[in-house]
């Protein structure tokens, strides 16, 4: 196969792996997805690569937002306060991120993305309360756990998943899974922010995009039946991503400083 391929076919794998890990996870692909972009496929420019991933991490997080909706796992009016407030804080992120510099903010992304790994390693909790509704009172909890959370995806170009259903979870004492489902409304929300941010700028690539995008409805596919039958092993395969994750950061940090 003609070298120049390689890249493509990286880029529709890197998908297919963001596509499966928000099925599975609610989360987590995005963080992998801009250091895909700048060691996998070959982009230049960390704002494109950050830009970019925001774009299909976006489309992604709709998708199976649409499968988790099906499932009627998503508590919309939770989910809906949460990214709205966020929505204005991954604007503002954006923002900071396209004025900071490259190296800089790489080595922002790699603290990030060890502290999510390291979130990913805390003990979670598997029950919680299915029939929650909003309140006032759960409101004021959510807007601003919401909008800290925003900023922060919008600023290091992350879907922000992993921190989003935590989140959920503390504001409103849902469960686990309807957390999980109901972050892929903030996902969607930040990714979408952050990457028209990214757009109006002119950094995003857009056939890659669309290769990402590609990759991601089979990783959709694949991660809806992996869901169920992971779902006794949830625990196990979370650290281990959390460790890959961590190797990861390791590697962006130290291309960043060198």
């Amino acid at each position: 196969m003609p070298a120049h391929f390689w890249p493509d076919l990286i880029a529709v794998a890197g998908g297919g792996v963001i596509g499966f890990l928000l099925t599975v996870f609610g989360g987590g692909g995005s963080v992998l997805a801009t250091p895909l972009l700048l060691y996998g496929v070959g982009v230049a420019d960390a704002h494109v690569a950050i830009g970019t991933s925001a774009a299909a991490v976006a489309v992604n997080a709709a998708a199976g937002l649409a499968a988790q909706a099906r499932a009627g796992r998503v508590k919309w009016p939770c989910a809906l306060v949460f990214g709205g407030s966020g929505l204005i804080g991954a604007l503002v992120g954006a923002q900071f991120a396209k004025a900071t510099p490259a190296g800089p903010l790489l080595v922002w992304f790699a603290l990030a993305m060890g502290l999510v790994a390291l979130s990913m390693l805390l003990p979670r909790r598997s029950v919680g309360d299915p029939d929650v509704h909003l309140t006032p009172a759960l409101t004021r909890r959510l807007a601003p756990v919401g909008l800290v959370t925003g900023l922060a995806a919008g600023f290091f170009g992350i879907g922000g998943g992993f921190l989003i259903a935590p989140g959920l979870m503390a504001a409103t004492g849902m469960t686990l899974a309807n957390a999980a489902a109901s972050s892929l409304v903030s996902v969607a929300l930040f990714g979408a922010a952050t990457s028209a941010s990214y757009a109006a700028s002119g950094l995003v690539d857009w056939p890659l995009f669309g290769l990402l995008v590609l990759g991601g409805a089979a990783g959709t596919a694949i991660g809806l039946p992996a869901a169920k039958a992971l779902a006794g092993r949830a625990d196990l395969a979370r650290r281990l991503f959390a460790l890959m994750i961590l190797a990861t950061a390791a590697y962006v940090a130290k291309r960043a400083l060198a």
